[in-house]
């Protein structure tokens, strides 16, 4: 967080991260966490039924409640946002936990809640060392969950955070998503953390709720009081105590331009994604987590381009089998219909590690068995996981993906593979698609420049820009001290992007963009300039990018890259690009 910018007894202003547009003005709330007080006590063998009968009473208490809690945002907001709390039910019914904490609980005989609090500790503490955002917030649901346990364990009542009766900004270390999903939306008007990424189901449940938050405001709850005037900027992520009436102006007229601008791209959320001078775009959406693919259809996307699988092996000691993962690709094929779904083969290694597949140590795992060298090392955890999409491919216009190709030799290794794959189905009677299109993700430089080659034994490309920056440039992009050098517009990616794109179109087929450069709008006309025929984003900004597609016309595009091929400096690079999305969509641009 930027420290402030005045002295208390003015305007001061503060800085997080963004997680859900909107904003607000009003009293501040500063909620603060209550720690129960567990007590470490020991137990007689006698006691050990009662102990197990008080856990179990507790783990139904607090399935009870978190239903209850679903239920009520499912009424509010839809199934789609209610299925956030799924993962909260997997916790008090997740057997791994629930039998170690027996397997504790008979070996050191102390009472249940100091057991299970322990247990639920040592999950939380290998989650948050793992560097991956997604699998760090998921830290946050199993806290969740562990408090609510344990209150039940100790017979309390369910801490309720919008027990306040007039409108208010809510001030917290962190907010649960079962805490944001009780939050009433006409009292509380905002809110901010002091930890929390974009990633979290909290930032998810606030952008449904339509709440405006920031999160990311280290020690904002030491710094404000209850009482205290503030003014939440969900666009920028700023934070103004003490706005002066000039702040409060400037505000008002950015609020009235921000809703029309909503207003404008709701309108032209089912129009079609084509420039103005009529090439068509094809707009996909990526999809995380199974609770996202709603968002797909009322985002104006024409289908998924990039479903990430790897959420089906996490936070469990065993992969998931055949019927498990068919069922989670069939109703992503019948959702997405009439459009079509790409499902991304297994990318697990890197930051991205698994109880259930027993992943190597490696000294540096982002250049070791990762994605696609992992499922070639591992055919039978590859083959089911292909035979359950092949399966999916019935019900829908279903694809398959691989990630990390890095040459030709790869990708007829895993064609190999899904023959074998189709060859079991076929001898098990079961239905398939059987001519299933195979595309590639080109992540890594020795695909670009064997794309010629791969172009011939591929359906299509998807260029995942984040890995082929980290991997061209060889920057870490998590990594603080070089994170300048992560460059998009640098020209040997540009040269990259074109290389590909060549090759795809001399053999007939088309390429996609799914990394972040996709849902910038600042790079928009480099991507179209670059000839890309696909780009796929989250749902939240694919009505943007539709806007900036809109706005364009593909020559000038096309002509904006001429020049900036025969550039040098990537800065001047960003800075025409940028300065052409502003010409023709400034008001998305902010």
């Amino acid at each position: 967080m930027e420290p402030p910018t005045t002295q208390k007894s003015g305007e001061q202003r503060f800085t997080g991260i963004p997680v859900a547009p909107g904003i607000a003005h009003g009293a501040v709330m500063v909620q603060w966490e209550e720690d129960e007080e567990i007590a470490h006590r020991k137990i007689e063998p006698q006691e050990l039924p009662e102990e197990i009968a008080r856990f179990e009473s507790a783990l139904i208490a607090t399935r009870a409640e978190l239903l209850e809690i679903q239920q009520r945002i499912a009424s509010a907001i839809g199934s789609n946002d209610a299925s956030i709390f799924d993962a909260h039910l997997l916790v008090v019914e997740d057997r791994t936990l629930i039998d170690e904490v027996l397997r504790n609980l008979e070996r050191e005989r102390c009472n249940v809640e100091y057991i299970f609090h322990q247990v639920a500790e040592k999950y939380c503490r290998t989650l948050s060392e793992i560097d991956d955002p997604y699998l760090r917030e998921r830290v946050v649901d199993i806290e969740d969950v562990t408090r609510r346990v344990i209150r039940h364990l100790l017979g309390k009542a369910p801490r309720n955070p919008a027990a306040h009766d007039r409108p208010h900004i809510i001030l917290a270390h962190n907010l649960t998503p079962s805490d944001t999903a009780q939050l009433n939306r006409e009292l509380v008007l905002g809110f901010a953390t002091e930890i929390g990424s974009k990633t979290s189901h909290t930032a998810i449940m606030a952008r449904s709720l339509e709440i405006p938050a920031v999160v990311g405001l280290h020690g904002i709850c030491q710094m404000l009081t209850s009482g205290d005037d503030l003014l939440l900027d969900g666009y920028s992520g700023t934070l103004i105590l003490n706005p002066s009436p000039e702040t409060l102006a400037e505000y008002g007229r950015i609020e009235s331009q921000k809703e029309q601008v909503s207003e404008k791209l709701e309108l032209i959320r089912e129009t079609a994604s084509t420039t103005l001078d009529g090439r068509h775009i094809v707009l996909s959406a990526n999809v995380d987590l199974p609770d996202e693919i709603g968002d797909v259809a009322e985002s104006g996307a024409e289908g998924i381009g990039l479903y990430r699988t790897e959420f089906l092996y996490l936070n469990r000691v065993a992969p998931p089998d055949e019927e498990e993962q068919f069922e989670h690709y069939r109703l992503a094929a019948e959702k997405a219909r009439p459009h079509g779904v790409i499902i991304r083969t297994l990318d697990i290694g890197g930051d991205k590690t698994t109880q259930s597949l027993h992943l190597p140590e490696e000294q540096n795992p982002f250049l070791g068995c990762r994605a696609i060298r992992f499922c070639l090392q591992n055919p039978e955890i590859f083959k089911t996981q292909l035979r359950a999409i092949l399966r999916a491919a019935t019900f829908g216009d279903v694809r398959i993906m691989y990630p990390m190709i890095s040459g030709l030799e790869e990708l007829r290794q895993a064609n190999a593979i899904l023959e074998e794959s189709k060859a079991e189905l076929a001898a098990r009677g079961v239905p398939f698609h059987p001519y299933i299109e195979v595309g590639i993700m080109i992540e890594v430089p020795s695909a670009v420049l064997a794309a010629d080659h791969l172009a011939r034994e591929a359906r299509f490309f998807s260029i995942g820009t984040n890995d082929l920056i980290q991997y061209s440039i060889a920057v870490d992009r998590v990594n603080d001290y070089i994170a300048h050098l992560y460059n998009p517009t640098h020209p040997a990616i540009l040269r990259m992007i074109k290389m590909v794109v060549d090759a795809a179109r001399a053999n007939g087929i088309w390429t996609g963009v799914c990394g972040e450069m996709a849902a910038d709008v600042l790079l928009t006309p480099l991507l179209i300039g670059l000839g890309v025929d696909e780009l796929s984003a989250t749902s939240a900004v694919v009505p943007r990018v539709k806007k900036a597609v809109q706005s364009l016309d593909a020559s000038r595009c096309e002509a904006l890259v001429q020049q900036v091929l025969g550039m040098h400096d990537s800065a001047a690079i960003a800075d025409l690009s940028t300065s052409m999305a502003r010409e023709c969509y400034a008001e998305i641009t902010d």
